[in-house]
């Protein structure tokens, strides 16, 4: 182990600076060895290191390191460097990447924070930087990254607003997890802690506030979709864990709600990226429901479907990506029999499909195992439970079963109904080789679940440390895997036909969208015409206020019906003068 020098996520924001100085190939190639290095650095660093700063005159811990901010570098350095490497195969340019990093760099500066006051800087900042990668692309991601950095602005301000409330109440910003933190964990219950739930519930995706997901993810360059697919949702978890570190029972649900809802919107989509979007909302619920479980077993199964998701759903964005480098085309329906075509590129997506529906032996089935026993084993049953099975859990298993229907879906529309019309080359080498890295992975951790278990913050093996022991490989789970895609099959089959011929499902957006647009229409035409009826009222009584001092004598005529005259002489006026003069100084002396 070795003490910190200095954070990670300063090699990551310097290559974001230098890498459109160095040239692309150049710049690139130090992108992908400085996002890389985050890993053995954060590997190396002992458990309860941290640096304290102070910020704004604040105490403050700027690095971190514990069981969960160690996870989660390790897989965001290792994510962000296959990115890289993607992003140059891709013909980003190089500005485009520099931002990515940015990104990168500013994500790792969050969860590597020990404190609320350095994670909402970072936080902010990785709003920034990842509403810039989206407006680099121009056209129509510019339009969707304006409403993108608005809501993620009205997000952060909520849990700006109660981080200051919580240290109004515990006198410190520090988690209870640093050395020398209050002993207290958590956001302070109350309207702090529901300030937090909706701010952070932004860049989760909660139900009502995800429209932001499948609205401005399919619009950017592919490549930027890889970088925008993994660290602001997953950073939003880990934020969800900081706050409610003993779970809380109205996040669980929601994680459930999320599971359901997202897997459902991604069924009706035609356009590929928008779907693997909607499919984002979904696979954080299940995050979302572990954190809000609040036990070590889920919590820990939360951490390790990050890991996963993270993996396989760049994957997924990957060969999503390179469907749409070659052929041009997003929708579902203007593709088909690819896997004749692109055989690696339908290789790589069969096992990131596999892996988010969560089937036997890969790593989707081992982390989203977990916190479903956990919402079997730790959490109270609901009205709706049947049997020993709780509401909750019913709802994460429908959310599998969705999940299987919305990627047999994907599988067979792009790669294996149908003929392509024409020939289309396969991924470029640095494509394969940034896939084929990612889907061994998907499936080593699905085989060798050990491996992952050793990455977790709390060993979820041991009857000593959770309340009832993970084992992966046991009959029932097996048997629940295979039911979840047996009925993925069948109800694809059933419902191929009418969901070919349904149309788009509205969402919140729907509503939302022209109803902000309109409603700040409305705003800005109240506000102007105000002030120009008030600037018309300020003209009028200057000028009548300059008519009376220079010509009083007009003005009086006009106010009356016979002449006026106001005319004095000097020794009149010089009187006057004199006495306003005295007037004036003795109010003063008064």
């Amino acid at each position: 182990m070795v003490d910190p020098v200095v954070p990670p996520f300063v090699a990551v924001l310097l290559a974001a600076v230098l890498l459109p100085v160095l040239g692309r190939r150049a710049g690139h190639a130090f992108g992908v060895l400085a996002t890389a290095a985050v890993v053995p650095y954060v590997w190396l660093v002992a458990s309860g290191a941290h640096v304290p700063v102070d910020l704004f005159g604040f105490e403050t811990v700027l690095f971190n390191v514990d069981g969960f901010s160690r996870l989660m570098g390790l897989i965001f350095g290792f994510i962000g460097a296959v990115a890289v490497l993607y992003s140059w195969a891709s013909e980003a340019s190089a500005v485009q990447t520099a931002f990515a990093l940015s990104y990168v760099g500013t994500s790792l500066g969050a969860v590597f924070a020990g404190d609320w006051l350095t994670l909402v800087f970072f936080w902010e900042l990785m709003a920034v930087t990842s509403t810039l990668l989206v407006w680099h692309y121009g056209g129509r991601a510019v339009r969707a990254g304006f409403r993108y950095a608005l809501l993620h602005g009205i997000g952060g301000t909520l849990l700006l607003g109660a981080v200051v409330w919580h240290y109004t109440t515990a006198g410190t910003f520090l988690f209870g997890s640093v050395p020398g933190g209050p002993e207290t964990v958590g956001m302070t219950a109350g309207l702090p802690a529901a300030l937090a739930a909706v701010g952070i519930g932004v860049n989760v995706g909660f139900v009502g506030l995800h429209t932001w997901l499948p609205d401005t993810y399919p619009r950017p360059h592919v490549a930027a979709s890889v970088f925008l697919c993994v660290f602001t949702t997953k950073t939003g978890v880990y934020g969800m864990y900081r706050a409610f570190p003993e779970g809380n029972v109205a996040i669980a649900y929601m994680g459930g709600g999320m599971a359901v809802f997202g897997a459902t919107y991604a069924l009706f989509q035609n356009d590929m990226r928008r779907l693997l979007s909607y499919h984002i909302q979904s696979q954080v619920g299940y995050m979302v429901a572990g954190v809000g479980i609040g036990t070590t077993l889920a919590q820990s199964g939360a951490m390790a479907h990050v890991f996963n998701h993270i993996l396989y759903k760049a994957l997924l964005f990957m060969t999503a990506g390179v469907v749409i480098y070659r052929t041009g085309q997003e929708s579902l329906k203007k593709i088909g029999g690819l896997a004749r075509e692109m055989p690696l590129t339908a290789g790589a997506f069969t096992v990131a499909a596999l892996s988010i529906a969560g089937f036997p032996g890969f790593n989707g089935f081992v982390s989203k195992g977990i916190v479903i026993s956990g919402s079997h084993y730790d959490f109270p049953a609901g009205p709706l439970a049947i049997g020993e099975y709780h509401t909750l859990e019913w709802l994460l298993l429908l959310g599998g079963i969705g999940t299987f229907l919305s990627f047999i879906k994907f599988g067979y529309y792009a790669f294996f109904h149908g003929e392509y019309d024409g020939s289309v080359p396969d991924a470029t080498r640095g494509q394969s080789v940034a896939m084929v890295v990612v889907a061994a992975l998907c499936v080593f951790y699905g085989i060798f679940d050990g491996a992952l278990f050793a990455l977790l913050p709390f060993d979820v093996t041991s009857d000593d440390v959770v309340s009832h022991a993970y084992e992966t490989y046991t009959v029932d789970h097996l048997v629940e895997g295979l039911a979840l895609a047996a009925a993925g099959l069948v109800g694809f089959a059933l419902i191929k036909t009418p969901l070919s011929k349904a149309g788009r499902l509205p969402d919140v957006d729907d509503l939302s969208n022209p109803a902000s647009f309109y409603g700040t229409r409305a705003l800005v035409v109240v506000v102007t015409e105000l002030y120009a009826a008030i600037d018309r009222v300020a003209v009028a009584f200057v000028d009548g206020l300059t008519a009376v001092v220079t010509d009083p004598g007009a003005a009086a005529n006009r106010s009356t019906d016979h002449d006026v005259n106001l005319r004095a002489g000097i020794g009149t006026s010089v009187l006057l003068v004199t006495l306003v003069l005295v007037g004036a100084l003795a109010l003063l002396l008064v």
